[in-house]
């Protein structure tokens, strides 16, 4: 699985320089952080909207493909920042072996 984030990561990086007129990520970073979180916000919107039809419907194909543009964004967002999938990655396994409380509790201290 991390390959295909280490992939995308990769692409993302590439198109960050490219011309924003023939790259939908250059474009985003273009226009700058505030339009790269719009769309992830955006985003986030429509995959609880997508659940929440998922879980009268059964149907999960728009949950999946809103997920996945979530996390799509949520990676350019993590590039614009200097940051990529592997940070991530890493915060989840260093949670390994602690209750969500006990991680929970450790943020606010």
């Amino acid at each position: 699985m991390s390959d295909i984030l280490q992939q995308l990561a990769q692409v993302l990086e590439a198109r960050k320089q490219a011309d924003p007129e023939s790259s939908y990520v250059a474009s985003l970073h273009h226009k700058g952080l505030n339009k790269i979180l719009e769309k992830v916000g955006e985003e986030c919107t429509e995959t609880l909207l997508a659940a929440k039809d998922a879980e009268h419907s059964g149907e999960t194909r728009d949950l999946v493909n809103e997920t996945a543009d979530l996390w799509f964004h949520s990676m350019v967002m993590l590039s614009r920042l200097g940051l990529g999938p592997d940070d991530v990655l890493q915060e989840l396994a260093n949670r390994f072996d602690l209750s969500g409380l006990e991680e929970k509790a450790s943020r606010n201290s």
